[in-house]
C-alpha cells in the first residue's frame, strides 16, 4: 500500500526549528519545506523531468514570504506544466529571459535603433532637430518605459503641455516620429501592433503656414535690394549662388571647391549633404561660373566656396542668407528656402517640363526607372532650364547688376 503523506499545517511550519543539518518537511505531491541550520525555510517542488525522468528540485520561494497556501498554488501550476511535458524550471527560466529582454527594450533603446536608420535618410540638421525634439518632449516621460508598455493615454498626456503652448506643428511632427518608432518596433518583432496609430486625433490640426517667398514678378525688387544692400560680398554671392542653382540653404552654404567641375560645368553634391541623402548634380550656367570666378580670389585656397567670416576654414552658416534677407527688409516676405519657390513657380509658368523642374529641385521621384533616366537624359534637359533661369535672373537685375553679371562684363563691384 502506497505511503500517504500528511499535509503540513501552518502551526507545524511555524514550530519547525533549525537543526545541525538541514532537513525537509513534506506536504505531499512533491511539495517540501526545507529547513536550514540558519533557520531559513524554503519551499521546493520535487519532480521528475518529463523527458529525461531525472529528479529535479524547483525553488518556489521562502516562508513566510510565500505562504503554505500560495506554495500549493505554485505546485499545482508546476504539475499542470508537467502534464503537458514541459519542465517547470526550464519554463520559468525562459519566462525570466523573456521578461529581461522586454525590460531592456525600453522606448529609448528602440528609438535609438530607429534613429540610426532614420538619420541616414535625412539631412544632418534635420536629424539633430528631430532628436532634440524627442529629448525635450518625449524621453523624459517615456524613455525608460518598456516599449510594450507604451500606450496612447500616457503618450497623449506627455504631449499635452507642448500642444497647450500652441506648438501644434511640432506636436504633429513628434507624433509622426512616434508612429515611425512604434512601426519599427512592430517590424522588428517587439510589438504586434502600433498602439499610437490614432493619437493624432487627440490634438488640433496645425494650420499650414506656407514658407515666405516672393511672387515671380517681385524678383526685380529682390535683385535691386540685393545690389544696394549693406552686406558682405561673400554673403551677397552666396544668396545669388543659391538663387541661380535652386538648392537648399544648407546645400548652398556648404559648397566645396572639390564638388565643382569647371570643365564639365557641373556641381556634384554628395548624398550626405542632401536632404534626402541622394547625390545631386547641378548643371552650372555661365552666371554660376562667373560667381565662382568672383569667389576664387577670396576662397579658392580654402575648402569652402563661401567661408564663414570669423572662421574661414568653416562654411558659412546655413542661416546666413536668411539673416541677410531679413536685414534687407524681407522679414516675413522671403526666406532663403523661398527662393526655390520663386524658381519653381516661374519655370512652371513658363511651361517647362514639370518632371525636369522637380529633378532640378532635387525632389525625390519614387519611380526607380524614371529616377535613373533623370540622372542621364534629364541632366542635359536641366542644363537648358538652368541656363534660361540664370538669364531670367540677369534680366531681372538689369540696371542693378548682379555679381555674376558684373563679373562677366568686367565691371568692378564695391562692397557696401
Amino acid at each position: 500500500m502506497a505511503k500517504t503523506t500528511k499535509p503540513l499545517t501552518n502551526t507545524e511550519i511555524d514550530k519547525a526549528k533549525p537543526k545541525d543539518k538541514e532537513y525537509n518537511l513534506a506536504d505531499g505531491y512533491g511539495l517540501i519545506l526545507r529547513v536550514k541550520p540558519t533557520g531559513t525555510k524554503s519551499w521546493l517542488f520535487n519532480y521528475y523531468h518529463p523527458i529525461t525522468k531525472k529528479r529535479k528540485n524547483l525553488s518556489l520561494g521562502q516562508y513566510p514570504d510565500l505562504s503554505l497556501a500560495n506554495a500549493r498554488k505554485k505546485r499545482a501550476e508546476a504539475k499542470e506544466l508537467l502534464a503537458d511535458n514541459i519542465d517547470p524550471q526550464e519554463y520559468r527560466n525562459d519566462q525570466q529571459v523573456a521578461a529581461r529582454y522586454k525590460a531592456s527594450n525600453t522606448f529609448l533603446f528602440v528609438a535609438l535603433n530607429w534613429f540610426e536608420i532614420k538619420k541616414t535618410k535625412i539631412a544632418d540638421t534635420t536629424s539633430t532637430s528631430l532628436w532634440r525634439s524627442l529629448e525635450n518632449h518625449i524621453l523624459p516621460t517615456l524613455g525608460h518605459r518598456p516599449i510594450d508598455k507604451i500606450n496612447a493615454p500616457e503618450t497623449i498626456k506627455a504631449l499635452e503641455p507642448l500642444a497647450a503652448k500652441g506648438s501644434l506643428e511640432l506636436t504633429s511632427k513628434i507624433i509622426g516620429y512616434l508612429n515611425e518608432i512604434m512601426t519599427h518596433a512592430v517590424n522588428t518583432g517587439l510589438l504586434n501592433h502600433n498602439p499610437l496609430s490614432g493619437i493624432r486625433a487627440a490634438f488640433k490640426t496645425p494650420q499650414t503656414i506656407n514658407m515666405a517667398t516672393l511672387l515671380p514678378t517681385e524678383l526685380p525688387e529682390l535683385m535691386k535690394t540685393l545690389a544696394s544692400a549693406s552686406i558682405k560680398i561673400t554673403t551677397r554671392c552666396l544668396i545669388e549662388w543659391q538663387l541661380h542653382t535652386m538648392v537648399r540653404p544648407s546645400e548652398a552654404s556648404g559648397t566645396k571647391w572639390s564638388e565643382i567641375d569647371i570643365k564639365n560645368k557641373t556641381w556634384s553634391i554628395p548624398a550626405e549633404r542632401m536632404k534626402m541623402k541622394r547625390p545631386h548634380t547641378i548643371p552650372l550656367s555661365e552666371q554660376c561660373l562667373s560667381l565662382l570666378e568672383f569667389m576664387h580670389p577670396i576662397s579658392g585656397q580654402r575648402e569652402y566656396v563661401f567661408p564663414a567670416d570669423r572662421k574661414p576654414n568653416e562654411p558659412s552658416n546655413s542661416q546666413t542668407a536668411n539673416k541677410a534677407l531679413s536685414r534687407m527688409g524681407f522679414k516675413g516676405r522671403l526666406v532663403a528656402h523661398g527662393m526655390r519657390s520663386i524658381a519653381s513657380t516661374t519655370l512652371n509658368e513658363q511651361g517647362f517640363d514639370g518632371d525636369v523642374i522637380e529633378s532640378a529641385l532635387a525632389h525625390i521621384d519614387n519611380n526607380e526607372v524614371r529616377r535613373a533616366y533623370n540622372r542621364s537624359e534629364y541632366l542635359e534637359r536641366r542644363r537648358a532650364v538652368m541656363t534660361w533661369w540664370s538669364n531670367h535672373i540677369e534680366k531681372a537685375a538689369t540696371g542693378n547688376m548682379s555679381l555674376s553679371t558684373s563679373y562677366r562684363k568686367g565691371l568692378s563691384v564695391v562692397n557696401a
